[in-house]
């Protein structure tokens, strides 16, 4: 049955995304923007960690993408409340954890489909990466979006309105990008910023994307990624479960 709610949750949201192509690309933009007009700007300095510059930006492009896009998926469920879709939900058979599941399925959809759409523009531009590396990459977006957009969720079933989420995210997302090393290794940073770095969570998530595309798979970067990204999500599901069954949504 949970199967079964969640394929159905996800086929709600999924048919609402398809009917919006604009919501599909916007996504991508800011991504597309900093590709664009900063990645050339990289090209052949010393950045200090082995591979190119685009093997450096992209993997940090990839998870801009899901860390601000998956923050802000909330908005949607505060709108859903205001009109009395979440109300109506309340009296259905339908498993809670499947309105969390399918919901956040669909956001790592979506921004899995826009990472896709970000990495063959970044190939245009001179990327190269093995593809394990840049498969390994769109499972980190997945497993990212899971665990923000959980948490985007939970966050929305507590506040009344857009002019209270928004600020809260905000204050959240911005300092989480700029001490994750999204757009530039932390390495190249002063010592104490780097070791400020080290307790953001999303900076290992970086870090081991940035070793998968330049093929390095068996390091402990790429560990330390996988188990931050792993727990993070089950922490995030968790949480984002028992705010759904104690409102009732």
């Amino acid at each position: 049955m949970l199967l079964h709610d969640t394929a159905l949750v996800f086929g709600r949201y999924a048919r609402q995304t398809l009917r919006s192509p604009f919501q599909i690309l916007f996504g991508v933009l800011m991504p597309l923007m900093y590709l664009l007009f900063f990645g050339p700007l990289l090209t052949g300095l010393p950045l200090g960690r082995e591979g190119d510059s685009w093997q450096v930006l992209v993997p940090g492009l990839l998870l801009q993408l899901g860390l601000f896009g998956a923050s802000f998926a909330g908005f949607s469920l505060i709108m859903e409340k205001n009109w009395g879709v979440v109300e109506r939900m309340r009296v259905t058979p339908v498993s809670r954890l499947a309105l969390l599941l399918g919901r956040v399925l669909r956001d790592a959809s979506l921004f899995v489909f826009q990472a896709v759409l970000l990495v063959l523009a970044a190939l245009v531009m001179g990327l190269r990466a093995p593809v394990t590396g840049i498969l390994i990459g769109f499972c980190f977006v997945a497993l990212l979006t899971f665990a923000l957009a959980s948490l985007s969720y939970v966050l929305a079933m507590k506040v009344r309105t857009p002019q209270e989420f928004g600020p809260v995210i905000n204050a959240l997302a911005m300092p989480s990008m700029l001490l994750s090393g999204l757009m530039l290794p932390m390495a190249l940073a002063p010592g104490w910023l780097d070791a400020l770095s080290r307790l953001m969570p999303f900076r290992y998530l970086v870090d081991a994307v940035r070793d998968a595309y330049v093929g390095r798979y068996a390091t402990p970067a790429m560990l330390y990624g996988v188990l931050v990204a792993l727990g993070l999500t089950a922490l995030a599901v968790t949480i984002g479960t028992r705010a759904f069954r104690k409102a009732g949504a």
